[in-house]
């Protein structure tokens, strides 16, 4: 078979190039250590290895929601733990102005304790993160949530909200507890009324005031209070906020009053004249609780041997504990999210590793063999340029050109 000149040219130039090409692309493949680089390598490992990586770019990104999600429930846990310590020292000071023997100025000295008590406890209510954010503002972020007043009484100004970040494919953590959730929704020891007492002789004490019949509770009137006042050890009368009264007779101490659905249990035996209120109430905040210890604080100096005093005390010192239990709740919320995150973080890992080695396993280069493949192509290479350049030199070659 006869060769021209221009197709040995053309040959032999095309074989030379396809080799130098396949060179580089073994140059490249050894300096970046990848055996697939583009989808020309190998189309099924790249589709696969996309997987791969795409799958390895979403774990980044959880872990480093994990990190701000782990960064502010600490926060939240830390915060509430200083908060319930805060509280037990106010259930002390308490006990230490119910203790009959300090002077006025003893209890003006417990009263600033106290104060100081409800100021530490704003701090932790308007607690900031690392990034400046309010951690019990709900979306409100950027205000304090809770403002201090003249008359010691806390307002919250801020929403419910609940931020979550995403820490896994299926699961968000929730990264804040709003500020009315944590410190105003504490439940009401005694039920759905709070007792003020408008005359108190006996020590009479609501222990419990909860609708038992809500078919037939009527909170129409307005207000919604009912004021219930014994006219003899055994007799009362109950109104409510429209002025209407219903007799009750017969009562004995330890019974149960009932009435528009409501039932009621007092401690203590009542006297004729002791009257008390009921508003409906199914929450009492933790600030309010404070400034109630701080008023009976301030004032036990003139309470003497009043029975309301002793009653209040007890009422007092039972919304404290109920706060502590809350706050102790809302904590253990935190730590729930805690042992979510960390569970999270261990399965973030070991499915690292999983997609590491499957990544590896079908991007990285051998690079010996490599190397040894890429020698062999050299010297291809090298043998064919030599031969070209033998065969371009012969006379009859260059006769014919």
């Amino acid at each position: 078979m006869r060769v021209s000149t221009a197709q040995f040219y053309m040959q032999s130039s095309k074989q030379m190039s396809s080799q130098q090409s396949s060179l580089n692309e073994q140059v490249s493949h050894i300096s970046t250590g990848k055996r697939v680089v583009t989808a020309k390598d190998d189309a099924v490992a790249y589709g696969t290895l996309a997987g791969y990586k795409n799958d390895l770019a979403n774990i980044d990104k959880y872990q480093r929601n994990i990190i701000q999600a782990e960064n502010h429930n600490s926060l939240i846990d830390t915060s509430l733990s200083n908060a319930e310590d805060i509280m037990n020292e106010l259930r002390d000071l308490m006990l230490q102005a119910n203790n009959g023997v300090y002077s006025a100025d003893d209890l003006a000295s417990i009263g600033q304790q106290a104060s100081q008590a409800l100021q530490q406890i704003l701090d932790i209510a308007n607690t900031k993160d690392e990034s400046g954010s309010y951690a019990f503002a709900g979306y409100q972020i950027d205000d304090a949530p809770f403002v201090l007043q003249a008359d010691n009484s806390v307002t919250y100004r801020a929403d419910n909200g609940v931020r979550e970040l995403q820490i896994a494919k299926n699961v968000s953590i929730a990264t804040n507890q709003s500020g009315e959730k944590v410190f105003e929704k504490v439940p009401n020891a005694i039920g759905d009324f709070s007792a003020i007492y408008n005359i108190n002789t006996s020590g009479l004490g609501v222990e419990s005031a909860v609708v038992a019949d809500p078919s037939n509770y009527d909170r129409s009137a307005n207000p919604a209070d009912f004021t219930i006042n014994f006219t003899t050890a055994s007799d009362l009368t109950v109104t409510d906020g429209a002025g209407n009264v219903t007799n009750i007779t017969g009562y004995a101490a330890g019974q149960t009053i009932a009435f528009n659905g409501i039932e009621v249990k007092l401690s203590g035996n009542p006297l004729p004249g002791d009257s008390f209120t009921l508003t409906p109430e199914q929450n009492i905040g933790v600030f309010d609780t404070i400034k109630s210890a701080i008023d009976w604080i301030n004032n036990k100096d003139s309470g003497g041997d009043d029975p309301q005093v002793q009653v209040d005390f007890n009422q007092i010192l039972e919304q404290l504990s109920d706060s502590m239990n809350h706050l102790t709740s809302r904590r253990a919320e935190s730590g729930i999210n805690l042992q979510v995150i960390d569970r999270q973080k261990s399965n973030h890992l070991d499915t690292e590793l999983y997609l590491a080695s499957g990544r590896s396993s079908i991007e990285d280069l051998d690079v010996a063999a490599a190397i040894s493949t890429f020698e062999q192509s050299k010297v291809a290479l090298q043998a064919a340029q030599q031969t070209f350049t033998q065969v371009q030199g012969l006379n009859l070659f260059n006769y014919i050109r």
